[in-house]
């Protein structure tokens, strides 16, 4: 099969042939209809990734159609299923509580296993996929990808947010954008916080009632006098240090605030303005995934007109141009995501 190899970190992936996967017991293989490009690829490709080695095949938010079936599989071929990035084993106590994207024994395709940046990719431990349901095509359903999840499993699981409250999103990325989406889905008034023009633009076209250039030095007070107070609720969707203060600083007394944005490598550990939090009484959350269960519940959001997801894809591109994708989340990235949907290319 065709596959996009890390060969070295920070480097051009390599376009190479590699064997088929083998089909596990308990899971499928399935044929890459489309896959993300996260920005947790370029944590990957950056080395800032533990799990993520030279010789490894990326890509963790996918959408396939099964060509094999192991003898533990309830899935049959021509199946088409998307996948959560986390895999759980199903049977230990967290999984068995219904908070599997906790698993301590968690399997975790494109960063730690080969991926679905290639023609084919295995998935042991297939209870954790989800039929593709009629409403959502490959392309968006592989968009939705880690950053929907952990956006929703952040305004519902973890911070709650209610109707009518005020919601600060800081950085509109993928995750950032999703979680502006479910946001105002879930009937909140969305702040949208970043440094590029274009995106805020982009967020304010898309729903948000408000934006703020984060590079403003009276960002803060601004997002304060719009919300009337503060923010009751704030998504950090970066994972560095700036947003996250500015995060905490826009809260009011008892908001809460998610770290959707992943810590990692140089940013896994900072400072942060605990002084705020103990005098405004915040609660802080953390935010990585969903239990797979819950696809259902946000499939019903989609089916019923409440969010349209679609919008949330930017490009689509070939399996050459993931290295591109990479390379541009240097710096500031456009609007939108990118998904691959042409693996000869």
């Amino acid at each position: 099969m065709r596959a996009a190899i890390l060969k070295a970190y920070n480097e051009p992936l390599k376009i190479e042939d590699r064997p088929d996967p083998t089909c596990p017991e308990d899971g499928v293989v399935l044929k890459v209809l489309a896959c993300g490009v996260c920005r947790s690829d370029w944590h990957a490709w950056t080395g800032e990734h533990p799990r993520v080695k030279p010789g490894a095949i990326g890509g963790h938010e996918f959408c396939g159609e099964v060509v094999a079936a192991g003898p533990r599989s309830a899935w049959k071929i021509g199946d088409v299923l998307v996948a959560p990035f986390l895999l759980s084993c199903g049977h230990c106590s967290a999984c068995r509580a219904g908070v599997e994207h906790t698993c301590p024994d968690m399997i975790y395709p494109g960063l730690g296993t080969d991926g679905a940046f290639a023609e084919y990719v295995a998935v042991p431990r297939d209870h954790n996929l989800s039929r593709l349901p009629d409403i959502l095509d490959p392309v968006t359903a592989a968009g939705l990808g880690c950053r929907v999840m952990t956006a929703w499993h952040g305004l519902t699981d973890r911070a709650a947010l209610k109707p009518g409250e005020w919601l600060a999103v800081h950085g509109t990325g993928g995750v950032g954008f999703a979680a502006l989406l479910l946001g105002r889905a879930m009937g909140a008034r969305v702040v949208a916080i970043d440094v590029v023009q274009e995106k805020l633009d982009h967020a304010l076209a898309h729903g948000a009632e408000a934006a703020v250039n984060a590079k403003d030095p009276d960002a803060t007070d601004k997002i304060r006098e719009i919300t009337g107070g503060g923010a009751h609720v704030s998504i950090e969707a970066v994972g560095i240090e700036p947003t996250l203060n500015g995060s905490i600083a826009c809260l009011r007394p008892l908001g809460r605030h998610v770290q959707c944005g992943m810590p990692i490598g140089h940013t896994a550990r900072m400072e942060i303005d605990l002084n705020g939090v103990f005098m405004k009484n915040l609660a802080l959350y953390g935010s990585k995934g969903m239990p797979a269960h819950r696809y259902p519940e946000l499939f019903s959001l989609i089916a019923g007109g409440s969010v349209d997801l679609s919008v949330m894809i930017g490009r689509r591109i070939g399996l050459s141009q993931v290295s591109d994708e990479l390379a541009a989340m240097n710096g500031p990235t456009p609007p939108g995501v990118a998904v691959v949907t042409d693996m000869e290319r």
